[in-house]
């Protein structure tokens, strides 16, 4: 009887051990987010007359702005792949220091309008190759735009560009195409410049 019992013992703390070793603990498995393969940067010359000329991304399309404000030589760099695009805007302020004072204060104003949602707001200063500076802001957060600059003469030319996104997907997810196509601005940023023969 007392065998019994002891074989009955051992069989059910054998099986209570191999219950309880065997048992892995749950750990919940962080959101995923779809891999983004990024190609190699290729650039082009614009083919359009404007009067600013720049390279710009092989695989973007050049749209004319179809917004009911947009003016002749506004235009939009997109990208399909990534649903982005760079929507640029020219004015022509003819020396005329007012104007030129209001365009500055306007693409500041644009820039802070996103300031509800960003966290952060980084100003910098480039010098182009061919000696103009572009102010550039970078926007941190859940905001349509993560990238703005704008770069002027002076005397004459000011011009404007913010990216976009038109997709829902959130920005940290977007992370690595942000970064991608910054690099595809700056490169934008360092290979204009303006031309005469267009008014």
């Amino acid at each position: 009887m007392k065998k019994n019992n002891l074989l009955y013992l051992l069989t059910a703390l054998c099986g209570i051990f191999t219950l309880t070793g065997c048992a892995e603990e749950y750990t919940p498995k962080p959101k995923g987010y779809n891999r983004i393969d990024l190609p190699v940067a290729q650039y082009q010359p614009l083919q359009e007359l404007h009067p600013y000329t720049f390279e710009h991304s092989v695989y973007a399309k050049i749209l004319k702005d179809s917004s009911r404000i947009a003016e002749p030589h506004w235009i939009d760099i997109y990208y399909p792949r990534f649903k982005a695009n760079i929507q640029l805007t020219y004015k022509n302020f003819n020396q005329d220091p007012k104007k030129f004072n209001e365009l500055v204060e306007d693409a500041r104003k644009l820039t802070g309008r996103h300031q509800i949602k960003a966290y952060a707001i980084e100003e910098s200063q480039i010098k182009t190759p061919t000696g103009i500076t572009a102010s550039v802001f970078e926007l941190e957060g859940e905001v349509p735009s993560q990238f703005q600059f704008y770069l002027t003469d002076s005397t004459k030319h000011f011009f404007r560009g913010a990216l976009y996104f038109r997709t829902a997907t959130a920005n940290d997810s977007l992370a690595p195409v942000i970064e991608y196509l910054k690099k595809d601005v700056v490169h934008l940023l360092n290979t204009l410049h303006w031309t005469e023969q267009v008014k």
